[in-house]
C-alpha cells in the first residue's frame, strides 16, 4: 500500500519527519520502521527524515513492511465479508466464534480464518483487530491490513470519530423512550471475565433508545450508541438498569428464553477512512435467530 502527497508551499522549508507526522499522520514509531526499511520516498529516491522539503517535492511512503507474523493457524473458516480494500477488511462476525486467539480460544477464531483467506491471495499480514466484539455477539468488526491503517483508526476511536451502533433485546421496558447510561465499569474481584458497576472503574457511557416495545412479553428492541468501549459495556449497564439482554449467560438469570445466545448484534459501524479521509458507513444486517426472536415476541 501506498502513501503519496505533492509538498505544499506551506510546508516548504520543515523537515521530511514533520510532513510525515503532520501532513499524512504516520506516528514516530511507525516513522521509525518505515526509516529503517528505507520505505520513504522523495522524488522516486529514498529519502533521510531530517531531509527538507521544498515545494512541489513528491513524496512517496511504502507501508508494506516486513514484520514478523503471529503464530496464527490458517484455517479455512467461513467469513462474511462486508468491504474489503488494501487497508483493511470489514466483517459481518457470525456468533459464537472468538476473533483472535486466546489461551481458552488458541485456534477457530477469525483471525484464523482471516490469516487462511490472505494465504489463499498469496499474502502474509500481521492480523490487526481494530474492533473486537465478544464470542456470542454479532455484526460488524474492522481489521487493519497495516499498522497506518490500525494506528488511525484507533485515534478515531479516541476522538469519538469511529461511531459504533448495535441493536439488541431486553428483559424489560425502560421508563424513558430514550436515554444515556452514564455508569463506571470494572473488573469483578475474584472474576477473569465478569464485569460489573464500580466507583472506581472507567468511564462508561452508553445511549439507548427503545425501537419497539412488546408489552406481552414485557421486553424491548433497543438501539445503543457508545461513547467509549468497555469490556462487556452494554449487557452490563443493561443489567444494573434491570432490562439485561435477552439469552445473556453471564449477566441475566433468564439466560434460554427463545434464543441460544446474548441476543446483541453490532449493525452500524461509521468511520473516516484511513486514506481518504471520507465518510464511509458500514450495516450488517440482524441474524436469524434475533430475527426469529423479535417474531416470536410480536406474537
Amino acid at each position: 500500500m501506498l502513501l503519496e502527497r505533492i509538498v505544499s508551499k506551506n510546508e516548504a522549508g520543515k523537515t521530511l519527519k514533520y510532513v510525515l507526522k503532520n501532513g499524512l499522520q504516520l506516528s514516530e514509531r511507525l516513522i521509525k520502521k518505515l526509516k529503517l526499511q528505507q520505505k520513504i520516498y522523495v522524488n522516486e529516491h529514498p529519502e533521510r527524515v531530517n531531509y527538507v522539503v521544498k515545494a512541489e517535492d513528491r513524496l512517496k511512503v511504502i507501508l508494506d513492511l516486513e514484520e514478523e507474523c503471529e503464530n496464527i493457524e490458517p484455517q479455512d473458516i467461513p467469513l462474511d465479508i462486508i468491504y474489503e480494500d488494501e487497508c483493511m477488511l470489514v466483517l459481518n462476525k457470525q456468533p459464537g466464534i472468538v476473533v483472535h486467539p486466546t489461551s481458552y480460544h488458541p485456534d477457530n477464531t477469525i483471525a484464523n480464518g482471516i490469516v487462511y483467506y490472505l494465504k489463499q491471495k498469496g499474502v502474509t499480514k500481521k492480523v490487526r483487530p481494530v474492533s473486537r466484539l465478544d464470542r456470542e455477539t454479532s455484526g460488524i468488526i474492522i481489521f487493519a491490513k497495516n499498522q497506518f491503517t490500525q494506528e488511525i483508526l484507533i485515534q478515531q476511536m479516541h476522538a469519538n470519530l469511529f461511531k459504533k451502533e448495535y441493536l439488541g433485546v431486553v428483559q424489560g421496558i425502560p421508563e424513558k423512550g430514550e436515554g444515556t447510561i452514564n455508569l463506571p465499569i470494572a473488573r469483578k474481584p475474584g472474576s477473569i471475565m465478569l464485569r460489573h458497576i464500580s466507583e472506581d472503574g472507567a468511564p462508561s457511557i452508553t445511549h439507548y433508545k427503545v425501537l419497539k416495545s412488546f408489552p406481552l412479553h414485557n421486553s424491548a428492541l433497543l438501539g445503543f450508541k457508545l461513547e467509549t468501549g468497555r469490556t462487556h459495556q452494554i449487557r452490563v449497564h443493561c443489567q444494573a438498569m434491570g432490562f439485561p439482554i435477552y439469552g445473556d449467560t453471564l449477566y441475566s438469570e433468564n439466560t434460554n428464553l427463545f434464543i441460544s445466545r446474548q441476543a446483541l448484534h453490532s449493525y452500524r459501524t461509521e468511520i473516516l477512512h484511513p486514506v481518504t479521509r471520507k465518510e464511509v458507513i458500514f450495516t450488517a444486517d440482524l441474524p436469524s435467530d434475533i430475527a426469529g426472536l423479535l417474531e416470536i415476541l410480536s406474537q
